[in-house]
């Protein structure tokens, strides 16, 4: 599984709304020179998030975009999804599989191992808002180094996390 460029960006552009926006919307321009990101490109990743009411345009000269819920309840998941990003990491369409190399409809031996990744994955972006991005608050992530010292402390073996 790989997220694209465009779902990177699109989590990353709207970081960067959120910093930025305060009273006034924002406009693209901005963020693709803050962000380094084809003004282009943006257009089409903030047209999907419009359409899926992630975010709300504002025209005029101070025009721009401005998020439709807080940063706090705006969830990556919701980010994700606008934007129609596949989390998949089967190459199957869950209809008739066809995820082995061999190409033939069953389901490959680790293909029910790959779609609960998939869930994990997606289930984690779920937890996760642009808030939490911004704060760095990212719980999950806090709880598995914990866990991880836990056993390191446990075990003997000493290692350092950051």
């Amino acid at each position: 599984m790989r997220l694209t460029s465009k779902g990177r960006f699109a989590v990353t552009a709207l970081v960067d709304l959120s910093l930025h926006q305060s009273s006034n919307p924002v406009n693209l321009s901005q963020i693709s020179k803050r962000q380094g990101i084809s003004l282009s490109f943006l257009e089409q990743i903030f047209n999907k998030l419009k359409k899926r009411g992630v975010v709300l345009g504002v025209r005029g000269p101070k025009g721009g975009y401005i998020l439709s819920k807080s940063a706090e309840k705006t969830k990556l998941s919701d980010i994700i999804n606008a934007i129609d990003e596949n989390l998949q990491i089967t190459k199957c369409n869950g209809t008739d599989f066809g995820c082995s190399q061999k190409k033939h409809s069953g389901k490959c031996l680790t293909h029910n191992l790959w779609v609960e990744l998939s869930d994990h994955i997606y289930s984690f972006f779920s937890t996760i808002s642009l808030h939490d991005v911004i704060k760095n608050n990212l719980r999950r992530t806090n709880n598995v180094i914990k866990l991880n010292k836990t056993i390191l402390k446990e075990t003997g073996k000493e290692k350092k996390f950051n």
